[in-house]
This record gives C-alpha cells, sequence and structure tokens, in this order.
C-alpha cells in the first residue's frame, strides 16, 4: 500500500521549495470536506507559502492585475449597494477565490500535479459518499461535539430523504460528487490505458480503487436527487464516450434518456414504460415527488426578477447578496440566490462586472481547449490529453451547474472550483 500511495506522486518535475506548499494543500483538500475549520487552515498555510515563495512572479503575472481589477470592481460596488453591509458579507467568496487563482497556477505548472490533485478530490470522495449512505440508510448523524468543529452529518439528509453526507444541502454534494465522480472517469481511463500496455499489480490496485470511486460517487449522485446532476453526469460519460469513440455506449445513454423522457412525459405506451423505468426518476422530473413548490420557488420567477433588477441598475448592480432582500420585498419570501450565478452576477455587479468575470473564465477555457486541440495528434502526449480533457470537461460541469444553481455559497464546492480553475490555468501558462 505504501508503494501504492508513494505512486500517486509523479516523479516528473518536483519543485522542492513548494514541498511545504504541497504537504499543506494535501492536508486541506483531505479534510475541507469533513470540516471546513480544519481543512482551513492546510489550505491557507499552502496559500500564504505560496504568496511567500513566488511573490514577484505573482504581482508581475498580467493575470493577476485582471483578477485585481476585477476584485476592484467588487469593492467599488459596495459603495452603491442597496445594502452595502451585505455586500460587504458576500465579498469574501470571491476574494478568496481570487486569492487561490493568482497564487496557485504557480503551483500547477505540471501534470504530474494535476493528476495528484485529481488523486487527493477522488480519495476523499469515497468516504464522504460512504458517510452519506450510512446517513440515509441507517439514520447517522454526529454528535453534538463534532457538529461544534464544523463536521456536520444530518440523519436522513438535506433535504429530508435527500443524500447530502457532511455538506450543507443535496445539491452542494451532489455537485462535489459530480467533479469526483468525472475525475475518477479520467483517473480510471487512463489508467487502464496504462495497465493495457504493462500489466502492473500496482495499476491492479489504482484500477479497483477508482472503479469503487466511481460507482460509489455516481450512486451518490442518483441519491442527492439533484435533476441538473444527473443531467450533467451522463453528459460527461457521453463526453468521454465521444472521446475515446465508445459510440456504443452513446448508443446505450440514448436509449436509457428516452425510456426516462417517455415514461415521465409521452403518453402513448407511457404505463408499460413506467414498469420498467424506476418511478424514482420519472417523478422527479414531472416534480411528483414535490408537487406543493409555489411560484416563488421557481427558478424561473427567481430569474425575471434578477433579470428586472439587472435592467434597473445595469451598470453597478445591487450589489453582493443583495438579490435576497430585493426579492424577499417583492415576492414576501426569502430565497438566498436566483439559481443562476450569472444572473446573479448580472443583478448585483452589474454588466462590466459579470462580462469582466467571464471573461476571465472563458479565456482560460478557451486556453485549456487551444492546448488540446495542439496536441490532439500527438500519441506521446495521450496521458496529458486526457488528463486536461477530464479538467476541462469537470469545470464545464462546474459553469453548468451554476447555470441552474449557485454553488459559491458553501465555501467547500466554492473553492474546489477555484481549484479546478488554478490548475487549468497554471499548465496554459506553463505551456504557453
Amino acid at each position: 500500500m505504501k508503494s501504492f500511495v508513494s505512486s500517486l506522486s509523479s516523479p516528473h518535475s518536483k519543485s522542492n521549495d513548494l514541498q511545504w506548499v504541497e504537504n499543506s494543500l494535501k492536508f486541506g483538500i483531505f479534510l475541507f470536506p469533513f470540516s471546513a475549520d480544519i481543512g482551513a487552515v492546510g489550505l491557507v498555510i499552502a496559500l500564504f507559502s505560496l504568496w511567500q515563495k513566488r511573490f514577484y512572479q505573482i504581482i508581475t503575472n498580467q493575470f493577476t492585475w485582471v483578477l485585481g481589477l476585477f476584485g476592484l470592481w467588487l469593492v467599488f460596488t459596495i459603495i452603491f449597494a442597496f445594502q452595502p453591509i451585505l455586500a460587504l458579507q458576500g465579498l469574501p467568496n470571491f476574494l478568496v477565490g481570487i486569492l487561490l487563482l493568482t497564487a496557485f497556477p504557480f503551483f500547477f505548472t505540471t501534470f504530474s500535479r494535476l493528476y495528484q490533485l485529481a488523486w487527493w478530490l477522488v480519495l476523499t470522495s469515497i468516504p464522504l459518499a460512504g458517510l452519506g449512505f450510512m446517513q440515509l440508510g441507517w439514520g447517522w448523524e454526529s454528535p453534538l461535539f463534532f457538529r461544534s468543529i464544523g463536521i456536520k452529518l444530518l440523519a436522513y439528509g438535506n433535504p429530508d430523504g435527500r443524500m447530502s453526507s457532511l455538506l450543507m444541502y443535496a445539491n452542494i454534494l451532489a455537485v462535489y460528487l459530480l467533479i469526483a465522480f468525472l475525475l475518477a472517469l479520467g483517473l480510471w481511463i487512463d489508467t487502464y490505458r496504462q495497465w493495457q500496455e504493462k500489466n502492473r499489480p500496482q495499476r491492479i490496485w489504482k484500477l479497483v480503487i477508482l472503479s469503487i470511486a466511481v460507482i460509489g460517487d455516481g450512486l451518490g449522485l442518483i441519491l442527492t436527487n439533484s435533476r441538473s446532476v444527473w443531467a450533467l453526469a451522463l453528459l460527461g460519460v457521453m463526453a468521454f464516450a465521444v472521446y475515446l469513440r465508445w459510440y456504443w455506449v452513446i448508443a446505450l445513454a440514448a436509449i436509457a434518456v428516452s425510456m426516462i423522457i417517455w415514461a415521465a412525459w409521452i403518453p402513448w405506451g407511457q404505463e408499460t414504460i413506467r414498469q420498467v423505468v424506476p418511478a424514482y426518476f420519472w417523478k422527479r422530473l414531472t416534480d411528483e415527488l414535490y408537487d406543493d413548490r409555489y411560484v416563488t420557488a421557481l427558478r424561473t420567477t427567481q430569474w425575471k426578477v434578477a433579470w428586472e433588477m439587472m435592467l434597473q441598475r445595469p451598470w453597478l448592480g445591487w450589489g453582493l447578496r443583495n438579490f435576497t432582500p430585493v426579492y424577499e420585498t417583492q415576492m414576501n419570501v426569502w430565497m438566498g440566490h436566483p439559481h443562476n450565478l450569472f444572473l446573479m452576477l448580472l443583478a448585483e455587479i452589474g454588466i462590466l462586472g459579470t462580462l469582466l468575470f467571464a471573461g476571465i473564465v472563458g479565456n482560460v477555457m478557451f486556453g485549456g481547449v487551444q492546448n488540446l486541440m495542439k496536441w490532439s495528434n500527438k500519441p506521446e502526449k495521450s496521458h496529458e490529453h486526457l488528463l486536461l480533457f477530464t479538467y476541462l470537461l469537470t469545470f464545464g460541469s462546474c459553469i453548468l451547474f451554476n447555470v441552474l444553481d449557485v454553488t459559491i455559497f458553501d465555501i467547500r464546492v466554492n473553492l474546489l472550483g477555484w481549484f479546478l480553475l488554478s490548475a487549468i490555468t497554471g499548465i496554459i501558462q506553463a505551456k504557453n
């Protein structure tokens, strides 16, 4: 087992001066989902150590100045916010991520470190999903002492009957498991390829662990009961199938989706199909499991209000986190966010701030796709090509999830997204 653990660290280019950063980051990544308070210690140490060791490179990097401009814009919008105190409280959700994104591209300069990060996240997801199964099946919950240090496992999930494990809500766990599921799939494919080339017992162990992660995270995704994540996980599997030219997987997925849609909405022969397709799926699609939704709880209502807020204050917005009081004033219902990150940003920081944020993310993704296309006809780059494809697919799924929900309010999933973006940015900057 010792040789297996050591094999997760690739021998390619390991900077000794960043060993302390790596160890602290590993400590923080492993513990962060279980206790944000304890895990944050490792992440903060890693961040400050990296800033100390790469200070000159960070502050002279053009990308840092663009991120700094976005941060200044967020601060500037506080002055004109509808409720400045709320806007000030919402600032850390972005500023911490900005600090990570300025520094960690200087850590993720090799594919070996992307490989390590993917393994850390996958290994962490296995006990996280396991606790979720115990939560739903046996009503496990954490004692009061553990809750005081941020380890919160609620019996039968939150909402009731939906797996949430140690995260605050089922949808938040869903996106965490989605990230781990897609990374695990990418690692499984890469490890299987290597095993085909050189059959070694060490790779068998890796395949076994990755198979457990794929199956466990996949079942966990189903039990979170998140329709968005179901769709994104399916799209992710189909994307890997296209990448590998496994068209039979696409055919099977198309048949499965067609049957579920038929069971949910197509009246002809519906009763027969519903005997084949589990009600758990088609009832969730038709909202029969949650048929008590009010108009104010619908995403379309929230999006309409957010759009109207943008039209009233198009340039500076209403201030971070100010969607909630505006929505409550108009609808007499508390709502934490409009279930769309980009509409939320348009409403809260205006058109210019949203375009700047979208430009930063879009530029990184575009650079990643460019490198992917550059290496597409280079067999010697197949390992790097698959790993970069996996990261782009995983982060792209996070973006799509945020079109139907908002993840920045849970620090664990929020920072996980910034780390994925930092990893892609680091490889792009190192290779260009």
